[in-house]
C-alpha cells in the first residue's frame, strides 16, 4: 500500500525544513489532536499512540540532507515506512510531500488506509505552523 500526502508549500528553505524533520522530537508538534502518547525513546526513535490505535513506535532509517528523510516501523508486527521528500521551489520556500508504505494484506488494507491517509495529511499540513 502507496499513500501520498498533498505537497505542502513552506516558506522556508530545504535545509530549515530538513534540520525541523531530523529531530524526532518536533514530530509531536505535527501530530493530530487526538494523540494520546508521545515520547522520545532515543535520538533516533519515538513512540507514538492515537486514541483508540496501538502504540507505534518509528525510528530514523535513512537520511539524505537536505531532501529525504526515511522513518520505519521499529519492532511489532507491521513494517512500513513513511518518507519525508523536501523539494526546493525556490531559494526561501519548499514543498513538503509525505509517502507512506507498507506491505499489509487487503483487509488490513481497507481498515487502515482511509485513517492512515488522514494522518499522514494532518502531519504535512502541520508543517508549515510548526517551523
Amino acid at each position: 500500500m502507496n499513500l501520498e500526502s498533498p505537497k505542502i508549500s513552506v516558506e522556508k528553505t530545504p535545509e530549515e525544513v530538513f534540520n525541523f524533520l531530523s529531530d524526532i522530537k518536533n514530530f509531536e508538534s505535527l501530530m493530530p489532536e487526538n494523540i494520546s502518547k508521545f515520547e522520545v525513546l532515543d535520538e533516533d526513535k519515538f513512540l507514538f499512540a492515537l486514541k483508540g490505535m496501538p502504540e507505534i513506535i518509528l525510528k530514523k532509517k535513512e537520511v539524505t540532507p537536505p531532501n529525504k528523510i526515511v522513518l520505519g516501523a521499529a519492532g511489532g508486527k507491521i513494517d512500513f515506512s513513511l518518507t519525508g521528500n523536501i523539494i526546493q521551489v525556490d531559494e526561501n520556500s519548499s514543498e513538503v510531500q509525505l509517502e507512506f508504505t507498507g506491505d499489509f494484506n487487503p483487509m488490513m488494507s481497507m481498515m487502515i488506509k482511509g485513517p492512515i491517509n488522514k494522518f499522514i495529511e494532518t502531519l504535512a499540513t502541520n508543517i508549515p505552523n510548526a517551523i
